[in-house]
């Protein structure tokens, strides 16, 4: 019988939102049985809570925002996601202002500091999501799927196909086999060079910088557009590598940009409540239909 766990300690993460540019002060608290995993607005009251429930999101663009009353907390994925993978069911969550930190992109900042302490169990069994029916979620206009299929243990399986000659189409998965802390926790966010001018000027991604993403050039780009990239992240002498990357960085997985996409839907799954005993299969997935099928799993229960 799995035991539910929490934290050791208090561990605190401070840094830039990747969309707002605010800093946040973080804490990760240790937190009881049942709790599961609760957000609270330290700068708006003592009872600003928000519970990583599917029914609370309002906002999937480009990140995963819940909200409860006033208090809202955004871009919560990542961190969702190394719960999970660390296999965290209470935590408490404070948090200073409306963006959890993007650190570097990657979940790799919660499980260095978290994993090597350990983990307390506690004295309750944990309560695992399992599905009575298939729970399938489909945009056909993106050509999107979420699939969720009752099993007697987990995995998920993950499709992208950016149509990019860079990327190609590529997979991950995750399974008992697969160490999330070493195999998918440490996989870096990404986004294309076209898209880079757009989000700035659409006042997006204003904490985003080369340190925090991997940049994909798609298209040929000009020795004057490179340039002007390294002047707005403020990092010289940047270029384009032959294998169409931004030369600022070292791909730690030739698939890190699918096995981001997994991190992501991991952490957009937790929003079912707990821990899934599920086959997961996606395909071309993202922040909407994630969330909207952790919704429809909820509905189920």
């Amino acid at each position: 019988m799995q035991l539910q766990q929490t934290v050791k300690k208090s561990y605190s993460f401070e840094g830039k939102g990747l969309h707002t540019g605010r800093i946040a002060k973080m804490v990760i608290n240790p937190a009881p049985v049942d709790t599961g995993i609760r957000f609270r607005r330290t700068d708006i009251g003592e009872d600003a809570f928000v519970d990583a429930l599917a029914e609370n999101v309002t906002n999937t663009a480009r990140s995963t925002t819940i909200s409860c009353g006033e208090a809202s907390v955004s871009t919560i994925e990542h961190l969702l996601s190394a719960l999970t993978g660390m296999g965290i069911d209470n935590a408490l969550v404070d948090i200073d202002n409306v963006e959890v930190p993007i650190l570097d992109g990657s979940a790799k900042p919660y499980v260095d500091a978290i994993w090597k302490d350990g983990l307390v169990e506690q004295e309750a069994p944990r309560r695992y999501i399992e599905l009575k029916e298939t729970v399938e979620i489909r945009n056909d206009e993106k050509g999107s799927v979420v699939r969720i299929e009752p099993a007697e243990d987990f995995s998920y399986d993950i499709k992208i196909d950016f149509n990019s000659r860079v990327l190609g189409v590529q997979h991950a998965e995750w399974n008992e086999s697969i160490v999330y802390p070493e195999e998918i926790g440490t996989c870096r966010t990404f986004v294309f060079f076209h898209e880079i001018e757009f989000l700035f000027n659409n006042n997006l991604v204003k904490g985003g910088d080369v340190d925090n993403a991997i940049v994909i050039v798609e298209h040929p780009v000009t020795e004057e557009q490179v340039e002007h990239m390294s002047k707005l992240f403020n990092v010289p002498a940047l270029k384009v590598r032959e294998d169409g990357y931004l030369s600022n960085l070292v791909l730690r997985f030739p698939n890190e940009c699918a096995r981001h996409k997994l991190l992501d839907l991991i952490g957009d799954l937790r929003l079912c409540g707990g821990f899934l005993k599920a086959k997961v299969t996606a395909e071309k997935a993202g922040h909407g239909i994630n969330t909207t099928a952790a919704k429809a799993v909820r509905k189920t229960l």
